[in-house]
């Protein structure tokens, strides 16, 4: 790998551990990447003259206080977008000539369009197996997906990444729509503690499993 081609991979890695972990200071960024400190100031110190990166003074009680760093909003077009403008456009054109309800027709229909898609993926799967394969389709259309167990049994699941963010926070039905679509086609109930769209640094859904988990059969 060229020097330059480090350069870059190192650099997405920082803003990747600061998209998906938050708020770091250099030291924690320095020990997730195994590279020094000195090298991480460098790449920091450039997203920050790029205007893509912050940093904020935390004091602390005890010791010197904490430079701690984040992603500004504008490295948001660095990761993964599947709207234009033009879908945006678009619902307001039809929410505008026919209603609100039009756009909710719309929405309802993508729903359904993915439940067909997918449900096969979860047939004969028990729900550990449907939130990781959830995770996996997820993690394809650039959510940046991630899930674990909780310690009761339940699952949580939660996406770093938002293709449909601008959408989502003028038509709160795209996030009905696709909690509604997680429940199907999990089985179990999907609650979402978390949202991007409401200012969230992530979409955070606890998943909690039905009394009997018989991994039924998915409607479509």
């Amino acid at each position: 790998m060229k020097k330059g081609q480090e350069s870059g991979s190192t650099r997405r890695m920082i803003m990747t551990l600061l998209k998906m972990k938050g708020p770091l200071t250099i030291g924690a960024l320095a020990e997730e990447l195994g590279i020094t400190e000195m090298g991480v100031r460098r790449h920091v110190l450039q997203l920050e003259q790029e205007a893509l990166a912050k940093t904020k003074v935390v004091r602390q009680a005890m010791g010197r206080p904490l430079h701690v760093y984040s992603l500004t909003e504008r490295a948001e077009d660095h990761f993964p977008k599947s709207y234009h403008n033009l879908a945006l456009e678009l619902l307001r054109e039809l929410d505008h000539g026919s209603g609100q309800e039009a756009v909710n027709v719309l929405f309802e229909g993508r729903r359904k369009r993915m439940l067909a898609q997918y449900a096969p993926m979860m047939e004969k799967r028990n729900l550990e197996e449907r939130v990781a394969e959830l995770s996996s389709i997820q993690n394809a259309g650039g959510y940046m997906a991630e899930w674990n167990q909780e310690e009761d049994g339940s699952y949580v699941m939660q996406e770093y990444n938002c293709p449909i963010r601008q959408v989502a926070t003028q038509y709160r039905k795209a996030c009905q729509c696709e909690q509604a679509l997680f429940e199907e086609l999990l089985g179990a109930k999907v609650t979402r503690t978390e949202c991007m769209a409401e200012g969230g640094q992530s979409c955070r859904y606890a998943i909690t499993p039905r009394k009997k988990d018989k991994s039924p059969e998915l409607s479509v």
